[in-house]
């Protein structure tokens, strides 16, 4: 957004006309100072909601059903009986706010169709920018020691999450904290839904992934980011791009982030027949993760101080220190027996999906997100994301001997049935669809196979008959395949989610032809990034709750910029075929 734009919308926010009772108006009398009851609720209301940045940005956005005293009255009673009962009805509280959530009005993007690049560019051209974006890692990680991410608030939300899935939310996570701030963040939406303000907060933009331009970004550390750094790290030196120099300096940051993620990261966790075994953490203790001290403590006011182990970190960690060649003794726990503890099974006595925020989707046959740990903590409740699956199906393809996943019919079994969880998701097109996605875009699910689908071809001929006798990858790789040819890149798209498209096409085996479109949206838009780096920060991952919270940065897109070139030129120097 231009200058005038932004000053536009602001001066529409603070002279807006109001015509109904506001969020501080609902929330002031309730919240704002009370004895008594949970602390962290106003904590978390004056910390998030009302302090002096947004407070004149909504403070006179009404809302004209609230002019009703009757409705004013139960919505405020909601917000008591939240904050004074030890155990509320959060079905009951949560009500009042999923009727107001009906005309919030948030959509996914849907890019316009746009006509093929007239050239795909040249491979000095694409070497040029495997290079800055190699360099972009590289001298980010010299900088700061690691390379960073970034989280930020977008406080309109996720257009999969309405008052249903608010409710879902309330009843299913664990941690009252979070429940607080997935309750008021709820609420605050309503009134930048009808609010000037909306334009500031939730402007449009060009692709699938969202760019991340929001002014409070949070940066910080953990094992899935360095997981993932280190396999961008380690396809610039396959390039044979890296200088000498940069070849050694990769080296080593593999080995430090490799150590970050199995050393540092492991925590000791109970698995399901009252064994231990070591995963990886999602946030490892303080100093780890890197946050400033500002940030450290605000997170411990919002109710996000406790993170727990989640099945996606362990298994990314573990598959990037196969690749840079680790020998680590934690890479000999044979993951899927520990998996298979999580795995959902039709009419199991126990439901694993606390929070079912894609239940659009059948479930059976995948491994839900979140890992107990000794303490019996699991504050997120537990969702099903389906390209958390492909990366453990990918891990597992990596470790497929040494963890004898053929030889053990147990093992065996458990991969049969995530790949009958993956199959029913692209029979069906659900993949397509991003509710079905809990913490990604479809575009990176299609990415993502791409990946599993690339480690599942290494295996021998009769590993992959083994493990896939019905043709599960070939149906699924057509659907991919389809969607990414006839829809992704035949719209308007962004450099991230250019990248994403490639690395699936160049996995997948598709017609160099079809790289042009990516190719030409990454080399256009080398250096949008400016200061930061060669491009932006776009939506790498996201939180649905307790409001839409995105993962990105620079070096991120950097890192997919880099894979998804270096896949694609090895693709067209083999002739078309990867």
């Amino acid at each position: 957004m231009g200058f005038s734009t932004i000053a536009g919308a602001a001066f529409r926010a603070l002279t807006a006309r109001k015509d109904g009772p506001s969020l501080y108006d609902v929330c002031d009398p309730v919240l704002l100072k009370y004895r008594g009851g949970d602390p962290h609720l106003g904590k978390f209301y004056r910390t998030a909601l009302g302090n002096p940045a947004l407070r004149p940005l909504l403070r006179r956005t009404g809302h004209p059903a609230l002019r009703d005293q009757k409705r004013l009255g139960a919505l405020q009673e909601a917000l008591r009986r939240a904050r004074d009962e030890a155990e509320p009805d959060w079905a009951a509280v949560g009500q009042p706010i999923a009727e107001l959530m009906a005309d919030i009005g948030v959509s996914h993007p849907a890019p316009k169709p746009v006509a093929a690049p007239g050239r795909a560019p040249d491979d000095a051209e694409i070497d040029r920018v495997i290079r800055r974006c190699g360099a972009h890692l590289l001298g980010s990680f010299a900088k700061n020691g690691f390379v960073p991410t970034y989280a930020a608030f977008n406080l309109i939300g996720d257009a999969d999450m309405g008052g249903r899935e608010m409710l879902m939310a309330l009843t299913g996570l664990n941690s009252r904290g979070y429940k607080n701030s997935t309750l008021l963040f709820s609420l605050a939406r309503i009134f930048i839904a009808h609010s000037p303000a909306r334009a500031l907060i939730n402007p449009p933009w060009r692709g699938v992934a969202e760019p991340m331009w929001q002014p409070m970004q949070i940066r910080h550390r953990s094992a899935y980011y360095d997981a993932f750094f280190t396999e961008a790290l380690l396809s610039y030196v396959e390039t044979g791009l890296a200088s000498a120099d940069e070849a050694a300096a990769s080296k080593r940051a593999v080995s430090e982030m490799v150590d970050f993620c199995l050393k540092t990261s492991a925590e000791e966790v109970p698995a399901h027949d009252g064994a231990t075994v070591n995963v990886i953490t999602a946030l490892a203790p303080l100093p780890h993760p890197r946050f400033s001290k500002f940030f450290s403590q605000i997170k411990q006011d919002l109710g996000f101080g406790i993170y727990v182990p989640d099945c996606d970190t362990t298994a990314c960690s573990f598959s990037a220190a196969t690749q840079a060649g680790s020998t680590d003794p934690i890479l000999d726990q044979p993951l899927l027996d520990f998996y298979r503890g999580y795995q959902v099974r039709e009419g199991a006595n126990e439901p694993r999906v606390t929070v079912p925020l894609n239940d659009n989707i059948d479930y059976e046959g995948g491994v839900v997100t979140w890992i107990d740990n000794l303490a019996g903590e699991r504050p997120f409740g537990n969702d099903l994301d389906p390209t958390l699956n492909l990366d453990i199906l990918e891990v597992s393809f990596r470790n497929l001997k040494r963890w004898k996943v053929l030889e053990t019919p147990q093992r065996l079994e458990t991969v049969h049935r995530i790949l009958g969880f993956q199959r029913r998701l692209a029979e069906s097109g659900a993949f397509k669809n991003p509710r079905s996605h809990i913490y990604y875009l479809p575009e990176l699910y299609c990415a993502y196979f791409g990946r599993c689908h690339a480690a599942f071809m290494a295996l021998p001929e009769a590993a992959r008959q083994a493990i896939d006798p019905d043709g599960t990858f070939a149906l699924i790789r057509e659907r991919v395949l389809a969607y990414v040819e006839g829809e992704l890149i035949a719209r308007e798209m962004n450099p991230f989610d250019a990248a994403l498209a490639l690395v699936a096409l160049a996995h997948l085996g598709a017609d160099v032809s079809t790289f042009a479109p990516a190719l030409a949206c990454i080399v256009e838009h080398l250096g949008e990034g400016g200061r930061h780096g060669p491009y932006r920060a776009y939506e790498w991952n996201k939180m649905k709750t307790p409001t839409r919270i995105l993962v990105g940065g620079p070096e991120v897109t950097s890192a997919f910029v880099l894979m998804g070139l270096a896949l694609a030129r090895r693709a067209m120097a083999k002739g078309g075929r990867d």
